[in-house]
């Protein structure tokens, strides 16, 4: 439960330090994106370990196209971060990336 409250504030930090930079027009890699994905890889590869006492494991496939989103993802930040500004399209993808992953989370069912 805990894993899981924080895997959402990393959503939260990557999401929305990457709405704030966009709106502020200076498109660059903010340290709340920078810590939103590692929280995001970190809690997410803690929450899909096959754990004994859970009634239900999540999809394969699921967990695949989330993994390929959070390492893209944190590549694209982690790789970008010491930047003066990334070029629109680098952080439009990145932005639609966390957009897509949080659609994988929520609707595949």
């Amino acid at each position: 439960m805990i894993l899981r409250y924080a895997h959402l504030i990393g959503f939260g930090l990557l999401l929305g330090g990457a709405i704030a930079q966009y709106v502020s027009g200076k498109l660059r890699i903010n340290p709340a994106m920078l810590w939103g994905a590692v929280i995001q890889v970190v809690t997410g590869l803690i929450l899909a370990a096959p754990w004994p006492d859970r009634d239900a494991q999540p999809s394969p496939a699921k967990l695949a196209v989330k993994l390929v989103l959070a390492i893209l993802i944190f590549v694209m930040v982690f790789f970008s971060r010491r930047r003066e500004q990334v070029a629109k399209g680098h952080f439009l993808a990145t932005l639609g990336m966390v957009l897509v992953t949080g659609a994988v989370a929520t609707l595949w069912t």
